[in-house]
């Protein structure tokens, strides 16, 4: 079953082309209510700035990487993914008092489950990330390059080894990428997902 995008798929659109005229439409239309929010909730217009900014971020990581469909209204994904986010970090602070202003309409089903998706995408992305800055200089150097450059013989190349030598290393050092990730706690939390 294809999910039917809803018409508000034009700002992940946007995210994705760099649209900046859409791009622009989604501060003037979206961004007051999550500032205010925020502000009333022990934060700054800076703090909204910052959620807002990662939100966006990862919302357009997951359109490029797992093509991203919106079937609900961006107005309430995209505020819920803030509010979340917001209460998160509020948490990570150690600030328990939080008058939750909730949300003039009601959540949907399909919306709670946009936003969900959205939450473990960064949740994994955040593990992937992690795992990867615990591998060693050499095997970041090459997975990052392979990842920017799809030719193993241009890789190899660019970091003046042999095609062969290039490609048995990437090949353990995602190896060793994948067993730090299966090995971390928070995969086996992820995976009942």
């Amino acid at each position: 079953m294809t999910l039917k995008p809803h018409s508000d798929h034009i700002y992940i659109e946007a995210l994705l082309t760099n649209n900046s005229r859409v791009l622009s439409k989604i501060y003037e239309l979206f961004t007051p209510k999550i500032i205010s929010y925020i502000k009333k909730n022990s934060g700054s217009a800076d703090d909204a700035q910052d959620i807002i900014q990662e939100t966006l971020v990862t919302i357009y990581h997951q359109a490029k990487e797992k093509n991203l469909v919106l079937t609900c209204p961006f107005d309430a994904y995209f505020f819920l993914l803030c509010k979340r986010k917001w209460l998160n970090e509020l948490k990570k602070r150690g600030v328990n008092r939080v008058t939750i202003l909730e949300d003039e309409t009601s959540i949907s089903d399909i919306e709670e489950q946009q936003v969900e998706e959205t939450e473990i995408f960064e949740e994994q992305q955040q593990l992937f990330d992690t795992m990867f800055k615990k591998l060693g200089e050499k095997c970041q150097e090459l997975l990052k390059t392979t990842f920017k450059i799809k030719s193993m013989e241009k890789v190899a190349e660019l970091l003046g080894v042999t095609y062969g030598y290039a490609r048995k290393k990437k090949s353990q050092c995602m190896g060793q990428l994948t067993k730090l990730v299966k090995n971390a706690k928070a995969f086996h939390q992820l995976k009942k997902y």
